[in-house]
């Protein structure tokens, strides 16, 4: 089973002007309000020479652009949700930098708003941390011909297909999740992130448990309005809240025990990972961040589609060690892949397959735990 993979299109995107509300550059901590910076004018000198197919991206359709800025040629690589994206180069194209990728993410109203600002925000606070882990975000904004337009722009880093070592990437996680933690200690983020075009309104929460249990309620909601009602899925909710959340995320953070939120990037599966051609390192992007439980972000490696496997969630643990307590730790990964099986079956609703994993997950961890965390307690000399 593979997430499904669709392909750029063949029309030479159409072009607009647009504003670029760039927001400061990134400070010590991502802490801090990011503020945005009046409309940055575009070099008037930038001739765009051709827009040409490139490649492939799940939710996008991608074109490589060649275009000049003062006599020296430049490359930017082009991603577009809908077929009318908004293209102008950026500031400082003709800096030092010899190519930049543009990523106009153009969906419309407020949602389109909400899908470009959480990736920005979100690969912001990465890179704050991690700079070489993910490409510069620039600046993210609003197409001036097409207000409700909104686009997405970063720094182009050329990348290598495949998968990337299976030492340095886990390594370079487990470095992430240690080096970026929440500003005051709650689990959350900022503002809401999207899955695709689902958005998750994170908030802030003082446990792990009350996030996840927030979070993932509202999912349902979703899933159920994106695939109709499901008498499966209705039933086995009121288990899977009332005793398999408690009994694999409240002993995290009970009886001396405590976790650490952590940056994670959200999205981790192999579409979203690469290779830095030039330095050989992993570099990640299209981030959908919270501050939340590490293990968290190696849910999507659980997924039997994901190219992310076993072998990666065991070596991120010779990194980062499983959590107390130790013998949850595999349960605790099925409980947030379950979480993941329900984005997809949202994402993904003309391929009931996606569902039907999420009814088993959910069955499993259900009759697994009937008696939640009291029995679980009960038992704890």
């Amino acid at each position: 089973m593979t997430r499904p993979s669709r392909p750029s299109g063949e029309s030479t995107p159409s072009f607009y002007r647009v504003s670029v509300a760039a927001d400061q550059q990134p400070e010590t901590s991502p802490a801090p309000p990011l503020t945005r910076r009046r409309p940055s004018e575009l070099p008037a000198d930038t001739t765009v020479n051709s827009v040409v197919p490139h490649g492939t991206s799940h939710w996008t359709q991608t074109a490589r652009l060649v275009a000049e800025c003062q006599g020296r040629p430049v490359q930017y690589f082009l991603k577009v949700v809908l077929p009318a994206p908004c293209l102008l180069p950026p500031p400082g194209a003709c800096g030092n930098l010899d190519s930049l990728l543009i990523v106009l993410q153009t969906v419309h109203g407020d949602r389109g708003r909400k899908v470009v600002s959480g990736e920005y925000r979100s690969m912001t606070a990465i890179h704050v941390v991690m700079p070489s882990l993910v490409p510069r975000p620039i600046a993210w904004g609003s197409c001036e011909d097409e207000p409700d337009l909104h686009f997405f722009l970063s720094e182009f880093r050329s990348m290598t297909e495949g998968l990337p070592a299976i030492d340095a990437f886990p390594q370079r996680m487990a470095q992430l999740h240690r080096s970026a933690t929440s500003p005051d200690g709650r689990f959350g983020f900022f503002e809401p992130t999207c899955h695709g075009h689902t958005p998750i309104d994170h908030g802030w929460h003082e446990t792990w448990e009350a996030y996840f249990a927030s979070t993932t309620r509202r999912l349902f909601q979703w899933e159920q309005a994106a695939q109709g009602p499901n008498q499966d899925i209705l039933d086995l909710m009121e288990p899977f809240f009332s005793n398999v959340i408690p009994r694999l995320l409240r002993p995290l953070e009970t009886d001396g025990r405590s976790i650490t939120p952590s940056l994670i990037h959200g999205d981790l599966w192999h579409g979203n990972v690469a290779t830095d051609a030039d330095t050989q390192e992993p570099v990640i992007f299209d981030a959908a961040s919270s501050y939340a439980h590490n293990e968290y972000e190696l849910g999507v490696w659980r997924q039997p589609w994901n190219e992310l496997g076993a072998a990666y969630r065991a070596r991120y643990h010779e990194f980062f060690p499983p959590s107390l307590p130790v013998e949850d730790c595999d349960d605790r990964n099925a409980l947030y892949a379950t979480r993941v099986n329900i984005l997809d079956s949202i994402l993904y609703r003309d391929d009931d397959e996606y569902r039907k994993m999420l009814i088993a997950s959910m069955r499993r961890l259900v009759e697994k735990f009937p008696g939640g965390y009291e029995e679980w307690k009960g038992k704890q000399v």
